[in-house]
């Protein structure tokens, strides 16, 4: 939907289920340096990827509404597990466009493979949806897909251990199957994969190519601001808003890992359960 060009002030707003989709936020920052950004870490009700469909749907509406309150002029999910089971719908109910990371991360993936065999390293709600391998296989059928279920990754990342000896144990469990597969390319399908990197990339060996959409998510939302006259021309500096629903004092001190900036004030966002 075109909005109208005096609206080129308004923020983009971004959400996720805690820190992961700063590292998107940080990608628009890099290339949209002056975008008014709201994010919102859903922190109270993480992880998604271990909820039903039903449930991470619920999540993904009740924050998009919470960011619309902000007027927003563009939605981008970076969790890759809401855009799993909610891009589909937000696009059709709401009336800004959302940009989500499932489409590019699965058309990067493609173009880094030289031997047609590749991983996909997701959440177990992400992997069990099966969008990822759907889309693969109807765009790219003759590329052989191996999707693994990471469910512990995303605790470990937001505890701040993805450097610990047990996040190392943990990820040669999960990717000991791909040992003898023949991929030459992984797509990291979650946010919060990118701080494993160098201990995936350590365990799946240097020639593995670790594929991260977030840039190219950013690349996306500046395409389309450009295209619809809604790139923020201001002078002044940036506008940028945190909530969290939990700890907020926990997000800034973890998020700056993600966002690699201080996070100077987070607020916190309160559900209020509807019976």
């Amino acid at each position: 939907m075109n909005l109208p060009q005096n609206d080129a002030d308004r923020p983009i707003g971004l959400f996720d289920s805690g820190f992961g989709g700063l590292t998107v936020m940080r990608e628009v920052v890099r290339l949209l340096p002056q975008e008014n950004l709201v994010y919102l870490g859903d922190t109270a009700r993480l992880p998604y990827g271990n909820k039903s469909p039903e449930t991470v749907l619920r999540y993904a509406l009740e924050n998009a509404s919470f960011l619309l309150e902000k007027k927003i002029k563009l939605l981008m999910i970076p969790c890759h597990t809401a855009c799993s089971h909610a891009l589909d719908i937000l696009e059709e109910k709401l009336e800004i466009p959302v940009i989500g990371v499932i489409q590019p991360g699965f058309h990067l993936l493609a173009k880094a493979t030289q031997t047609n065999r590749v991983a996909i390293l997701g959440t177990a709600s992400t992997m069990g949806s099966g969008i990822y391998q759907t889309l693969m296989r109807q765009f790219y059928p003759s590329i052989e897909i191996h999707p693994i279920a990471c469910p512990l990754f995303v605790p470990l990342v937001e505890e701040g251990f993805y450097d610990h000896p047990s996040a190392a144990l943990i990820a040669e469990t999960y990717l000991r199957p791909l040992q003898k597969k023949g991929i030459d390319a992984a797509l990291l399908a979650c946010t919060h994969y990118p701080l494993l990197k160098p201990l995936l990339q350590k365990i799946l060996g240097p020639d593995i190519k670790l594929i991260e959409p977030a840039i190219l998510c950013a690349k996306q939302a500046r395409d389309y601001l450009a295209s619809h006259a809604l790139l923020n021309l201001q002078k002044a500096a940036p506008r940028y808003e945190f909530y969290a629903s939990d700890d907020p004092e926990k997000f800034a001190r973890l998020g700056k890992i993600f966002f690699e900036t201080d996070i100077e004030r987070v607020e916190r966002k309160i559900w209020v359960e509807k019976k």
